[in-house]
Formats: structure tokens, C-alpha cells, sequence
């Protein structure tokens, strides 16, 4: 099981209006959080740890922004496809602004040597020199996803890219041969589903977002999904509201209890059997705006269509991979979680049991979460504002692509 330790000083967050960050649901999810991953399955694990600001700026849901300020080619002009298709929209963000810039080969060489994932995914030096013509193509891939020069980046920026997305990359694609190699000639090879686990705000989805893009411009097929996208209905979380009066932890979507765990094996099961050409089958979204940002799930005739065969499901959420505490432990932290805790006892068999390998980016300090919601909420008041002083068409939609709808 591969670890990755990463330490420095805590990490204070500043805001700024083109700040952005992952979004949580409530609160009270800090402490149920904190007891994430201690089990014991044998399957693939990479543990990503971090309290520091060296990981505010590897793994933030943020990047820097182009010259001229503007969105790019695929930023969607709509306001529901901004709260929905998060995977597809300009990321923006604070970062020094002094240049690094790579000015040669041996250099980018030695830098990338020096991230301290090389050792925990198994990469040595010599084969990082055998295979830099690719870590060069990987690079240039991701700046081009995200604006940037690849010659004049700034270190964060080099780290971000160097030191995790394509380290983490190439880890899944070590899982992905893995995979593949237990399978005979002529067999239908069920996509690896790779599960990402961590708190809110720690650049999850914005991992999953450049994995994704790699392995389309290299070819393979991917298909995302998040725990998100299997809320249940506004109906379905009413009437869980309805069932649970006063328990604040599931009077709105986010905690064990308020997701269709039957959506939940129905797709993943379906992604695992797209293992021919021809086969087609629709992603279910989540639409965080709808009910004044109570949400919905999106109508069927807005979800994504993926096509076999697929390689490989990322599939990320902050509450994979929990299990049920004893009660007694429960109820020391609040007597409301004891419900939460007992709806966990279902996921196992929705979620988990699907994921063979597991990526889990844990913080040292879960107060961050707190911290980081608190932009997040500075980023809606923000928006909510500027929304009354700002009438071209564009411009709220272009607000709008910085951050996440909350929860």
C-alpha cells in the first residue's frame, strides 16, 4: 500500500475574489469525517496526506488563469451546466506570480526527481529519464488544460503538475495493467474503478477532472462519477426530512442517508459491463442550483453519455470508503450522528465494494474543512452580489465558473 507523507507548516487560507474551492454540506460532516479509512481491505491504496500550504496549492480545486482574463473554449454558457458538469470549466485561483521558467530538459529532469511521490509509486530515476519524452507530453497536456505556459510556470504550479497529477497518473495507470493483466486473451475486461476519498476541499474533484482529460487525449476511455451525482431527489430528501424531525444532520443532502443507493449500484454496475464498443449508457447529475440551491437531480435528457469499451471509472467522494463507528462513540460526538452512523451499514455494498484501487488524500488538521467552506461561503455572498450590479449575459455565468454551488 503505497503512502505519501507531505508535512509542513498549517496552512492559513486567505480570501480573494478569484480564490476558489470544493464546497461542503454542513458543518456537523468535520467530525464524521475525520474517522475516514480505517480499514483494513486488501485492495490498491494511495494515501496522500497534508495540513500544509504547499498541499493548499498542489490540490485545491483552483488554477491560474490565462493572460487575458478570459474563460476558455469549453466554459458553458449556462448557469445549470455550471452547477453540474463542474468537470468541465476554467479553474482559477492565487498563485505567485514571479516565473520559474523551465529552460531546459535536464532541469524539468531534476525537479521532477524531486517529488516525493517517485518512491511511494515505485518510479525510479532512470525511469523517469527513459520515459521524459511522456512526463514532457503529460505536462504540456495539463497546461493546456489549464491555461498556463509551460514555459514560464511558477514552482507551485510546476509541483501541482509534476509532483502530483502526473505522478498520481501514472500510478493509475500501473493499476489499470494490473487490472487488465488478471484477465485471459478474448475475455470482456471490466473497467478498474479507482476510488478518490477525501474531505471536503482538498481538490478531489479537480484531480479527477485532469486524470480524466489525460486519458482521453491519450486514448482511453474514463468516465467520472461523484457521490454527489447520487443524491436523492428533492421529493426523496423531503421525505427523508419528513422522517428524521430536528435531526439537522439529514435535513439537507450530504450525510449517510440522503443518497439513492440504488442509482448507485445501478450505474456502477452498468459502467463495469461497458466492455465493447457500441455500448452506451448515461451518467446521472446532480443539479445543485435547483430548489434555491436545495437541489435535484437533473433531468435524464442532461446527463453525459459514455461509450465502451471503458478502461477505467474515477469515481470520488468525500464519504467513500467510511464505515459505522460503534454507537456508544457516536454518541459522545452528537446523539444525531447515531442515525447517520447506521445508514452507513448500506454503503459498503453501493459504493465501496466496486472500487479496487483507492487514492485517499487525508489532512492533518479537519479543521481546514471548516476553513475552507467559510471562502466558499465568501465566494456566494460574492456572486449574490454581483449578480445585482452585473446584467451582461455572460457575466455572472462567467462568476459562476469559479467555484462550486455549496454542498
Amino acid at each position: 500500500m503505497a503512502t505519501l507523507n507531505l508535512f509542513s507548516q498549517p496552512w492559513q487560507p486567505t480570501i480573494s475574489p478569484s480564490f476558489c474551492c470544493s464546497n461542503t454540506n454542513n458543518n456537523n460532516n468535520v467530525v464524521y469525517a475525520y474517522h475516514n479509512h480505517n480499514s483494513n481491505s486488501n485492495n490498491s491504496k494511495l494515501h496522500l496526506f497534508s495540513n500544509s500550504r504547499q498541499f493548499s496549492v498542489l490540490s485545491q480545486l483552483s488554477t491560474n488563469s490565462s493572460k487575458s482574463g478570459s474563460g476558455s473554449s469549453w466554459l458553458q454558457n449556462s448557469s445549470f451546466v455550471a452547477g453540474i458538469e463542474y468537470r468541465k470549466r476554467p479553474l482559477y485561483s492565487v498563485f505567485p506570480t514571479k516565473p520559474a521558467q523551465v529552460s531546459s530538459v535536464e532541469d524539468l529532469y531534476e525537479f521532477i526527481c524531486s517529488g516525493p511521490l517517485l518512491d511511494k509509486i515505485g518510479i525510479t530515476q532512470e525511469q523517469v529519464a527513459e520515459s521524459i519524452d511522456n512526463w514532457l507530453l503529460y505536462g504540456r497536456y495539463l497546461c493546456r488544460l489549464f491555461q498556463l505556459n509551460e514555459l514560464y510556470l511558477t514552482e507551485p504550479q510546476k509541483a501541482r503538475i509534476y509532483h502530483y497529477y502526473v505522478p498520481v497518473f501514472l500510478w493509475c495507470e500501473q493499476q489499470i495493467a494490473e487490472h487488465q493483466s488478471k484477465f485471459k486473451d478474448g475475455e470482456d475486461i471490466p473497467p478498474l474503478v479507482i476510488g478518490f476519498s477525501a474531505p471536503q476541499g482538498c481538490g478531489k474533484t479537480t484531480l479527477v477532472f485532469a486524470l480524466d482529460y489525460l486519458f482521453e487525449v491519450i486514448g482511453r476511455k474514463s468516465a467520472t462519477v461523484s457521490i454527489d451525482d447520487f443524491y436523492l431527489t428533492a421529493e426523496g430528501q423531503n421525505k427523508l426530512r419528513e422522517a428524521n424531525p430536528g435531526n439537522a444532520l439529514l435535513e439537507l443532502r450530504g450525510n449517510a442517508g440522503s443518497h439513492d443507493l440504488a442509482l448507485s449500484v445501478e450505474t456502477l454496475l452498468a459502467l463495469t459491463k461497458l466492455t465493447r464498443e457500441g455500448m452506451k449508457m448515461k451518467l446521472p447529475r446532480y443539479d445543485k442550483s435547483a430548489f434555491n440551491g436545495r437541489g435535484d437531480r437533473a433531468d435524464p435528457s442532461r446527463w453525459p453519455e459514455v461509450e465502451g469499451p471503458m478502461t477505467v471509472v474515477l469515481f470520488e467522494g468525500w464519504m467513500l470508503g467510511f464505515k459505522p463507528l460503534p454507537v456508544e462513540a457516536v454518541k459522545v460526538v452528537d446523539p444525531q450522528l447515531e442515525t447517520v452512523n447506521k445508514n452507513l451499514e448500506a454503503y459498503y455494498d453501493a459504493w465501496d465494494k466496486y472500487i479496487k484501487s483507492w487514492i485517499v488524500i487525508k489532512i492533518k488538521d479537519p479543521n481546514c474543512v471548516f476553513q475552507w467552506r467559510l471562502q466558499v461561503g465568501f465566494l456566494n455572498i460574492l456572486f449574490q452580489k454581483l449578480q445585482t450590479v452585473c446584467w451582461e449575459p455572460g457575466c455572472s455565468i462567467h462568476v459562476l465558473s469559479c467555484f462550486e454551488y455549496a454542498g
